[in-house]
């Protein structure tokens, strides 16, 4: 047997837990930048229906999304519980609605299985992988698919 391989699987991997239109995703650690409490947003005029407007954090203007709604779900009920998740990828920066976020996931990647072969081209673009936790299934979120969605809502 290869020992890289077994060196391979035994890395554990940390994600980010959420909650959003009632479904389980998460999100790697390395994507999140902080996690904020629900203020509300400037709208912005044409925007798409994900897309809640925009925040300034710290001089920036970071727009807002809600995640529930960019995957096709019931928008989330905006309240003060929900939480602001701010994500970066090469270079961009997003803030994701969701309705929370409960906790810190140490996983295998031994553990870590392929998305189900389905014939939604957004679940395929948009989900990396899944595993068990608690008894349930959780998706792990391929935050390349929010930022690319964002950014032809944008265009």
């Amino acid at each position: 047997m290869d020992r890289r391989v077994d060196q391979s699987h035994s890395i554990d991997l940390e994600y980010v837990a959420i909650s959003a239109g009632g479904q389980r995703f998460c999100i790697d650690i390395q994507h999140v930048m902080e996690l904020r409490r629900w203020s509300p947003v400037t709208a912005l005029p044409h925007s798409g229906d994900d897309v809640l407007g925009v925040i300034n954090l710290r001089g920036a203007v970071i727009p807002i999304v809600d995640l529930a709604a960019r995957f096709g779900l019931p928008p989330i009920n905006r309240h003060d519980r929900n939480v602001i998740v701010i994500v970066r990828q090469k270079g961009s920066t997003l803030g994701l609605v969701v309705d929370a976020v409960s906790e810190i996931l140490s996983v295998p990647a031994a553990k870590i299985q392929d998305t189900p072969d389905v014939q939604s081209d957004v679940t395929r673009r948009s989900i990396v992988g899944v595993f068990e936790a608690d008894g349930d299934i959780v998706r792990i979120l391929d935050i390349r698919f929010v930022f690319d969605a964002h950014q032809q809502v944008a265009s």
